[in-house]
């Protein structure tokens, strides 16, 4: 892994890298400092992937812990990927050889399932385990704990994303952009959840703290205004054309988005981009889409996705928050970051007391053969 990389895998996503892949920078304040803290080790791995953005949530600091634990479940997902290849490809209970045919075959030369398992061991096996394990002793922890995530306590948590999104349509557009499903983000809450619940008594956020975040950052907390657009996307000014002109003819928009948008993410919903407020889409499609009246066409748009007409469908107005509305999401944000900062020194301690025999760490079996638990 390159030194960057492990950085960010750390940190969670750094300020620095913020602003070099969204232009909009992180805020910070006395009563949520950012860290520096490890991030948890429970899911470590070579490569992540972050769902939730600066730019899709409005940059607002109060999903900053929202954000990481995004992470940690596309670390998850990677993790359990590789796991999956590796014991399908070789049991870690050591090599046989009746089942050892090959995987592959180069002009005649056969590639073994040994020598794709060691490779696979090799370019990541060992730090994979090392995750699995975390994992597993999280598990065994929520079970004695007798620790339960009720359908109220997920919806609740989803509730505050949709508000950082503006809306449940938002979320579900961050989602399909990101490959993950709802079914994906509620098994991230949950662990979320019983991670809160595990670290139990340590986590402290005063009254004081939450009103201390909102006074700091009151306009992060707004909502803008929000316009909620449907778009045809076609590769040239000529298609473009001849659609706008059915479409002032009459036929439908959404059947005609389905039918003609190269955007494959929104032509299956009529070409429904949700809900997004200024500086949260093209430029070129933000510009023509707020000057819109309801129901109205735009004529055709230049952007980078190539040419679009737009459809505005609804308007919501921008809207300033207050702290009776925000003081739950707001006490919810701060305990999730302090989770994140205490979890790495909670399993360490877990891991102290457990009995790991690690296959792949000689170290590891010989301690746990001289130790008695």
């Amino acid at each position: 892994m390159e030194d960057k990389d492990q950085k960010d895998l750390e940190q969670g996503t750094s300020t620095g890298a913020t602003e070099e892949s969204t232009g909009i920078k992180e805020e910070t304040s006395a009563a949520a400092p950012q860290t520096s803290a490890q991030e948890p080790g429970i899911y470590s791995s070579p490569d992540k992937k972050a769902y939730v953005t600066e730019q899709g949530a409005g940059g607002n600091p109060v999903v900053t812990a929202a954000k990481r634990q995004s992470l940690i479940w596309m670390v998850i997902s990677l993790i359990l990927a590789v796991a999956l290849v590796i014991l399908l490809v070789k049991p870690l209970t050591g090599k046989g050889t009746s089942d050892n045919g090959p995987v592959a075959t180069v002009n005649g030369v056969e590639i073994s399932k040994d020598k794709l398992y060691d490779e696979l061991v090799k370019a990541g096996g060992a730090q994979t385990l090392d995750g699995m394990i975390d994992e597993e002793l999280v598990k065994q922890e929520v079970t004695k704990a007798n620790i339960k995530i009720t359908d109220a306590e997920i919806k609740k948590e989803i509730s505050y994303l949709e508000q950082q999104y503006g809306s449940k349509e938002g979320l579900d557009a961050a989602l399909q952009q990101n490959s993950m499903t709802q079914d994906d983000l509620n098994k991230l809450v949950v662990k979320q959840l019983e991670m809160r619940k595990l670290l139990g008594s340590k986590i402290k956020v005063t009254d004081e703290e939450v009103k201390s975040f909102f006074d700091q950052n009151k306009e992060s907390l707004n909502t803008p205004e929000q316009v909620r657009v449907s778009s045809i996307t076609v590769a040239t000014q000529a298609e473009a054309d001849d659609i706008l002109k059915q479409l002032k003819g009459g036929s439908d928009f959404a059947a005609l988005a389905k039918e003609k948008s190269t955007d494959t993410a929104t032509k299956a919903k009529g070409g429904d981009l949700g809900f997004f407020a200024k500086g949260q889409q093209d430029p070129a499609v933000v510009e023509a889409a707020f000057k819109l009246k309801k129901d109205e066409l735009s004529g055709v748009v230049e952007s980078q996705s190539g040419f679009q007409i737009l459809k505005l469908t609804d308007r919501k107005s921008a809207h300033t928050a207050t702290f009776e509305e925000r003081k739950d999401q707001i006490r919810d944000g701060l305990e999730s970051q302090q989770v994140t900062q205490l979890q790495p020194a909670w399993l360490q301690e877990v891991k102290a007391k457990a009995k790991i025999v690690n296959n792949l760490d000689p170290k590891s079996g010989a301690a746990a053969a001289g130790t008695t638990k």
